[in-house]
């Protein structure tokens, strides 16, 4: 099967399973592996049994670790991508409410089992019976909930990388509403933080907390501050998708997300919007400002003014810290290696009038491709970049426009004669 036959569920599946394997070889990839040869890290990591994504439990062989690499080195993140699905057929049997019902049953019953809650679920709505038990328990021991302690306890401990790009926390909060055009609309803060130097390397205001605006500002920051290994995130839709996967996979950044309800694993990032709240946002006269560029100036100059102060958790200024470990991250590329890394991907069947659509966008593509299922390409801010990626070549789409296509001479082989029909 090729890759222009798989689904859009069977895209986010393989960029699970690819971002699991790059996971794995990340040491190797980045060469920071302590062992003393990539043979010895390989044997070590496959001593024990690992867990995959859909839960399933695999014993690798430690040349399995090494074949990766070398696909990885000659094809990149696509390259770990499985050829076919290993649980074709199949969706997400339980829905927010089954989730968060589940998780109050373990808080307020914790000696429960997985089949009393399976059946609890039956009898109060939540799930139809022909639910099978095995998704309830694959539920509660992919997300630590078998323990009968308080679900609310984790056991965590202070950590720090040991220098800068080692990992990047980012995360989205809610800012006031700003009035721009006599509309008044919610703001939408997001930043990316460095872990050892604590600063910010990116930051921008939205009106939308969507996917697209993390990724732009993401790009920036690896633009300017170069690759980071690991990127530490939540599980909100704007962090946990398959395209960030694709995306960090290629750039070769790891990417972790926090265990669900769980934000306080990330405390550097919290601890920043406090900050920002505290020695910024609160001192605004919020009704003066009435475009999202201007908040967006005054937001710049806030993350160049806390760069440059004292931080009490570290004794020095994030900037200072920046610059003692700056060249432990690999700069991009190049900017066209950069572009096509956060290209956005998903699959389309052309229609029999050549045409696909995306986010209910008609476009026009090549009509060879009438009846094939495509992936096309593209960045969300800028359509004019989409393109149909096929064997390696790139084939332009554009948006649909009827009123010119209606006056576009046809190839066909057998041009009709209008003024002959009817006799």
């Amino acid at each position: 099967m090729s890759k222009q036959e798989i689904s859009n569920s069977e895209i986010a599946r393989a960029a699970e399973i690819a971002q699991f394997r790059f996971a794995l070889i990340a040491p190797v990839i980045q060469d920071l592996y302590p062992d003393r040869s990539r043979t010895q890290y390989y044997k070590r990591i496959t001593e024990k049994p690992l867990t995959q994504p859909d839960g399933k439990v695999v014993v690798y062989n430690h040349k399995t670790l090494e074949k990766w690499v070398s696909l990885y080195n000659r094809g990149g993140i696509d390259a770990l991508m499985p050829k076919t699905r290993s649980d074709k057929g199949t969706t997400r049997v339980l829905s927010d409410e089954a989730v968060s019902r589940i998780y109050r049953l373990r808080k307020d019953f914790p000696r429960l089992n997985a089949t009393q809650i399976y059946l609890q679920l039956i009898r109060d709505g939540y799930i139809p019976a022909t639910v099978s038990v095995c998704a309830v328990q694959r539920f509660i021991r992919r997300n630590d909930l078998k323990s009968a302690r308080d679900l609310n306890m984790r056991d965590r401990k202070a950590f720090e990388e040991d220098a800068f790009g080692r990992m990047w926390q980012a995360d989205t909060c809610y800012l006031p509403h700003i009035s721009e055009d006599g509309k008044l609309r919610r703001v939408y803060a997001i930043l990316i933080i460095d872990d050892h130097s604590r600063m910010v390397v990116g930051g921008e205001l939205f009106y939308n907390d969507n996917a697209p605006n993390f990724q732009k500002v993401f790009k920036d920051a690896v633009s300017t501050y170069g690759v980071p290994t690991k990127l530490y995130v939540d599980n909100g839709c704007s962090y946990s998708n398959e395209q960030l996967s694709l995306i960090c996979g290629s750039l070769g950044t790891v990417l972790i997300h926090t265990r669900v309800r769980d934000g306080a694993s990330k405390a550097k990032i919290e601890r920043q919007w406090r900050t920002l709240k505290e020695t910024w946002l609160y001192g605004l006269d919020i009704s003066s400002i009435h475009s999202l560029a201007q908040f967006n100036d005054m937001l710049r100059d806030y993350i160049r003014a806390y760069n440059l102060s004292m931080h009490s958790g570290i004794g020095c200024r994030p900037f200072d810290r920046y610059q003692e470990t700056k060249d432990a991250i690999h700069p991009a590329r190049s900017r066209e290696w950069l572009d096509e890394c956060f290209l956005n991907r998903v699959v389309r069947k052309v229609r029999r009038d050549s045409t696909v659509s995306i986010d209910s966008v008609s476009y026009d593509v090549p009509m060879q491709f009438i009846s094939q299922k495509v992936e096309i390409r593209y960045v969300p801010s800028d359509m004019d970049t989409a393109c149909i990626f096929y064997e390696g070549e790139r084939f332009p789409i554009r948006q649909t426009d009827k009123v010119a296509n209606c006056h576009t001479k046809r190839n066909n082989p057998l041009p009709i004669d209008y003024s002959k029909i009817g006799g």
